[in-house]
């Protein structure tokens, strides 16, 4: 049995990982579940509004006593933009407490501080190796495997989180950053053939454009590497997106965690490559983007949170700005906790003939059904009499004269009447740079390009970043 990373008060460590593991073996009961985050509840919201400057003003007008878990609308909510303005204001414990210092990529927004002290460490990663443990037995039995981290930068926090949870379960893990200017993707691609990896952790841009590269340098995906699991996070991966990674490096796809460096990891994969909601760690709420009415833990909607672990940086009533869709457990993996789908962020909603669709209802027709692409863009144009067309640009490996026209077809009708707008497929040999940049922009600024209107802030963002990028370096 792993133990728990050193630095947290004993009494939380053994409190909490005993409540963890009752969690995971169903032995804990509803009444006890609700009696810890009713405790928890109460715990962060005494300490935030005690110690943290942000929070002093943000919740002074409520009772907070009378605040429990069913009745988290009378709190305001916590957005990015306050994040960005407060700073270190929103700290509710010292920052010498922390164990770690994390920032966010700062690519659209003011980086924001996100540091965390072990009992956050703790309880952020013992729902990850719970997950990996039970992925890995599927996979490799007893034994562990060889692992590669990849990504995405030096002050996030996930080569600290899936490093120590590789580690938790005695798995080797090489950390090879392909944009790194000390690997790129000639060493990562050596590395990953030398050490015959066996599991990657990365985005899912990262493996498609590492796909892309081992080809340009004379790699046979299945021949050269033992790559056998691919474990990705950081952007949107919806059911169809898997399955075309499955196609390329055939090998088993996982929408790994879901979290952000703000919030930590609020749900994790299961065998059965459905995600569970870290339901120990959060009181989740689904509310309406617009009006911010809540839909209470269940439904489709934009995912706000309450952390229950009482870190340095607990947050109140966040707006992840991410669509979701959230349903009471029908999987059969034997893992606890509420299932979760990712859809997308709010912002990154396109109206398309007059209808609004969200990322993954896009990217979801795009790729349904395509195998064997490494990236894909949409344009979007108006015509003179102001309907929308779509034009969806293709990447594909092989020789595209073979399966590109009957691929192409395919896409085009299911495009244009899932989304229910003309659309049109071009093969591309190069879409650039821009749709690897999703995990440090957005999926919206990676993958369309809307010539409706003038870019957005973050398109130019993302065209930044890709002119300084490439899979080449």
């Amino acid at each position: 049995m792993w133990l728990p990373s050193q630095g947290a008060p004993a009494d939380f460590a053994g409190q909490y990982m005993a409540l963890h593991r009752a969690f995971y073996d169903r032995s804990l009961t509803l009444q006890q579940l609700e009696s810890w985050r009713r405790t928890q509840l109460a715990a962060v919201l005494e300490q935030t509004s005690a110690h943290s400057p942000f929070y002093r003003r943000h919740l002074a007008a409520v009772d907070l006593a009378a605040i429990t878990p069913d009745t988290l609308e009378q709190l305001p909510f916590t957005t990015k933009q306050h994040l960005r303005e407060e700073l270190f204001d929103v700290l509710s414990r010292p920052l010498h407490d922390s164990v770690f210092f994390y920032e966010t990529t700062g690519t659209t927004g003011r980086a924001t501080p996100c540091p965390r002290d072990a009992r956050e460490v703790i309880a952020s990663n013992a729902h990850v190796t719970e997950s990996w443990g039970r992925i890995f037995a599927e996979h490799f039995g007893d034994r562990a495997p060889r692992v590669g981290l990849m990504g995405p930068t030096e002050v996030h926090s996930f080569g600290d989180t899936v490093g120590d949870v590789a580690r938790n379960l005695g798995a080797m893990n090489a950390k090879i950053w392909p944009y790194s200017p000390v690997i790129g993707f000639p060493k990562a691609l050596q590395l990953m053939k030398d050490l015959d990896l066996e599991v990657l952790v990365c985005t899912p841009g990262v493996a498609l454009t590492l796909a892309k590269a081992a080809i340009y340098y004379g790699y046979d995906l299945r021949a050269d590497f033992g790559v056998k699991v691919l474990l990705v996070t950081g952007e949107m991966c919806t059911p169809a997106l898997a399955a075309n990674l499955e196609s390329l490096w055939g090998a088993d796809v996982y929408n790994m965690l879901y979290g952000s460096q703000e919030a930590f990891v609020i749900a994790v994969a299961c065998p059965a490559k459905q995600m569970h909601l870290s339901q120990t760690n959060y009181l989740i709420e689904v509310i309406d983007p617009e009006s911010g009415v809540s839909h209470g833990p269940h439904g489709a909607g934009e995912l706000t949170v309450t952390m229950l672990i009482d870190g340095v940086k607990p947050l109140v009533r966040y707006r992840t700005g991410d669509s979701v869709e959230i349903k009471p457990s029908d999987c059969g993996c034997g893992m606890p906790g509420d299932l979760v789908r990712i859809v997308g962020r709010t912002l990154d909603r396109i109206e398309l003939g007059g209808r609004l669709f969200t990322a993954g209802a896009i990217e979801s027709a795009v790729l349904a059904g395509v195998t064997g692409s490494v990236g894909y863009q949409i344009v979007i144009d108006r015509t003179a009499s102001g309907d929308d067309v779509l034009t969806v640009r293709l990447e594909l490996i092989g020789d595209p004269a073979v399966r590109g026209p009957e691929i192409a077809a395919d896409c085009a009708r299911r495009v244009s009447e899932i989304l229910g707008v003309p659309a049109d497929v071009e093969l591309s040999e190069d879409l650039g740079a821009i749709v690897g940049t999703g995990a440090f922009v957005s999926w919206k600024a990676a993958r369309i390009v809307d010539r409706r209107a003038e870019p957005d802030s973050e398109t130019l963002v993302a065209q930044r970043l890709a002119e300084r990028r490439g899979y080449t370096n």
